[in-house]
């Protein structure tokens, strides 16, 4: 288990699924996935299994007093090049804008640079995300360009921000910390 100011980190578990299959299925939290909803109980299993064994890492997120939030994972992890990607989902509304996102992004992204020593994090977010892309630059994360047409959602292409932190920002970062 991996600790933040606001939120632990932790394996997923089978009983998170039905949580996670609520918050799949809510317009409003999947807005700007980069999947499409809806899905079934089924379907999560298999995503569960899919990030249990593969190139691929999820993590439950919770608050420190224990209420499930949300997750947030590695996608594509590549050794070789010592890079990933990385995707998260607060799917509890009511904790929108409260800082547990930019918390569990902290905690995560100390574990890839400072545990498994990863020289690379990218993301993508689409460019009308202003939120998320907010919390990325506030977790030290670069804005790289713009991916035209990156995916299609709601019968239109949608453009995402491509965005990066190296492990030099992630160092420079730490040494500014009070």
């Amino acid at each position: 288990m991996l600790e933040g100011a606001l939120v632990r980190i932790r394996a997923v578990e089978q009983g998170d699924l039905p949580t996670f299959v609520k918050w799949i299925n809510d317009p409003e939290v999947t807005t700007y996935l980069q999947f499409e909803p809806p899905m079934s109980m089924e379907d999560e299993v298999v995503w569960y299994h899919h990030m249990t064994a593969g190139k691929d890492k999820a993590f439950s997120i919770e608050t420190r007093d224990g209420r499930l939030i949300g997750n947030i994972g590695m996608i594509g992890l590549d050794w070789r090049n010592r890079k990933t990607d990385l995707g998260i989902m607060i799917g509890e509304k009511d904790l929108w804008s409260r800082g547990y996102g930019t918390d569990a992004i902290t905690v995560l992204l100390g574990y890839l640079f400072d545990e498994l020593g990863l020289e690379r994090v990218g993301l993508y977010a689409d460019v009308g995300n202003h939120r998320a892309i907010r919390c990325y630059e506030k977790c030290g994360f670069v804005r790289e360009g713009v991916v035209r047409h990156h995916r299609f959602k709601d019968g239109r292409y949608v453009d995402s921000v491509l965005m990066s932190i190296l492990r030099q920002d992630w160092d420079e970062r730490r040494k500014r910390a009070p």
